[in-house]
């Protein structure tokens, strides 16, 4: 048998097909013009899992927990590169390489079955983003008289709660607390007697379906313009606000704080303010940095980006290893870059929250979630601090709501013909994206309004795709010693990383289960 019969057979079955080979970057410049799926999957995550997730993390429990959070983002890189090789090698999806690993199977591997519960959460996930995304635009342009009668209630009711925190950290003492509480009560009782506006569940639904629109005519360069733009820019502002808190003595974060996040403690008893944001931070750890889904979903960018259609189907030639090599280096760096930006996307919300939520012992929840969010940004931005931070919140959400919607769809599409309800064929899941990404954010959309509780159905997610990591991790080594070309193999120190990683998604994993029951 000659080696390339051998290798043929050893090809995983699937319908890629390339005849449009081409030789990867040389230069710099040339490198960085093909990168893009890092960010776009940078553009799905830093709404939910750094906005709110993160953000809430860091108002119940302070500054105790950014270790966890910072190891959220970094210990997930070599499995999600370890993905994107096995795709660029075989030119495979990876839903079809999870399908393909050993293991109990009802039509398809168990391992599929529990990705479809995650999907659907993921959807729950979708719906409390485009929650956000109505808040946001329901408070800054209401479309009904009662939605701004509604706003004016709320948002005094919100000041009046930051204020009171604002003069309590200056002086305890200060009668004019008193007199706050009795307004704030005041407030409370009305808003109690006042029925929710649908101003937010209108927005949101205009939002669903301007997104599937977009989505049935967009292409993989709109996608990722977009989500390049709006994560950068609201990053940026988010950033820029964290260093001019260190301006203001009441607000800095200081160096003992900063130790204390970076001690590996838990938070001390009396210092947080849930009952358990361990588990909070949990869930943010799933879907914070690349969540389970987005492990999942950034070889099919690295598929529509092209990196396997350039490398060449793989026939052992010394040509196509170095292609490989060529292209596989520009998906590693393109990892890494993403990396850096999501990290210090999620390390400043994380400190933004706990520096003004938790010193203010405000927590973002339920129909007052944005408005809570938004006093992180009123020690900086003052008065205008709603305006900057809706317009942020808006960009970034968005962008999170765009590229998920269609990211999950290419996943969606690839599963059904999986489990057998078409035919696999490049062309035919190609027409189930396009119709699913009409789909999908209408029904993200009708969740929420059945719902109703964003911060909830965003973590619910984030729980379990905490609870899948390790089975993704499993799933990278089993890629790393018997799927992977011996030619493109990196050394040792990268299979010590690829262990640390499941070491980690099993003890956050098992974690996750505990904090559950």
């Amino acid at each position: 048998m000659s080696v390339k019969t051998k290798l043929k057979e050893q090809r995983p079955n699937d319908n890629f097909e390339s005849t449009q080979t081409k030789e990867p970057p040389r230069t710099l410049v040339a490198t960085l013009l093909r990168l893009g799926p890092g960010m776009i999957i940078a553009g799905s995550i830093v709404g939910s899992g750094e906005l709110i997730a993160t953000t809430k993390a860091g108002a119940e429990a302070g500054f105790w927990l950014l270790w966890l959070i910072i190891i959220g983002c970094v210990i997930k890189v070599s499995t999600q590169i370890e993905f994107g090789r096995h795709a660029v090698t075989w030119g495979q999806t990876p839903l079809k390489a999870l399908n393909s690993l050993p293991g109990p199977r009802l039509i398809v591997n168990w391992l599929l079955w529990y990705w479809t519960l995650m999907t659907m959460l993921v959807i729950s996930q979708q719906g409390g983003i485009v929650g956000g995304v109505g808040q946001a635009l329901a408070i800054s342009r209401p479309l009904t008289q009662y939605g701004i009668e509604y706003n004016q209630i709320r948002d005094e009711l919100v000041k009046a709660k930051t204020e009171q925190a604002l003069i309590r950290m200056q002086n305890p003492e200060n009668p004019d607390i008193s007199i706050i509480q009795n307004k704030i009560d005041s407030l409370t009782t009305q808003v109690d007697s006042m029925k929710e506006s649908k101003d937010a569940y209108l927005w949101a639904a205009i939002i669903a379906i301007l997104t599937s629109i977009l989505l049935y005519i967009g292409r993989y360069r709109l996608i990722q313009i977009i989500a390049t733009v709006l994560v950068s820019i609201f990053t940026l502002v988010t950033i820029i606000t964290l260093v001019m808190l260190q301006t203001r003595e009441e607000w800095a974060v200081r160096s003992h704080e900063l130790a204390n996040g970076l001690s590996f403690r838990l938070p001390p008893s009396g210092e947080t303010l849930a009952s358990n944001p361990i588990a909070t931070a949990l869930a943010a750890f799933g879907i914070i940095g690349v969540g389970a889904a987005e492990l999942i979903m950034y070889p099919y960018w690295c598929l529509e980006k092209g990196y396997a259609k350039f490398t060449g189907s793989r026939d052992g030639s010394i040509q196509w290893t170095q292609r490989a090599r060529g292209w596989l280096s520009v998906m590693r760096i393109d990892v890494w870059l993403s990396m850096v930006v999501y990290t210090f996307a999620t390390m400043a919300f994380y400190l933004l929250g706990a520096a003004v939520l938790w010193r203010t012992a405000l927590n973002p929840a339920k129909a007052d979630m944005i408005r809570t969010l938004s006093q992180m940004y009123v020690p900086v931005f003052g008065p205008s601090a709603q305006i900057v931070f809706l317009t942020g919140a808006v960009a970034v959400l968005y962008s999170t709501f765009f590229v998920a919607a269609a990211g999950n769809a290419r996943m969606v599409a690839d599963a059904l013909g999986l489990f057998g309800l078409h035919d696999g064929s490049e062309t035919t899941r190609a027409k189930w994206t396009r119709n699913i990404c009409v789909v999908w954010p209408l029904l993200a959309a009708v969740l929420y309004t059945l719902v109703r509780r964003p911060t909830a159905m965003v973590l619910a997610c984030g729980t379990a795709q905490s609870v899948m990591l390790p089975m993704l991790g499993a799933a990278a080594l089993y890629f790393r010693y018997k799927r992977s070309d011996k030619n493109l193999r990196s050394g040792q120190l990268w299979d010590v990383m690829l262990w640390l990683s499941l070491t980690g998604f099993v003890i956050i994993g098992g974690w996750a289960l505990i904090s559950i029951f």
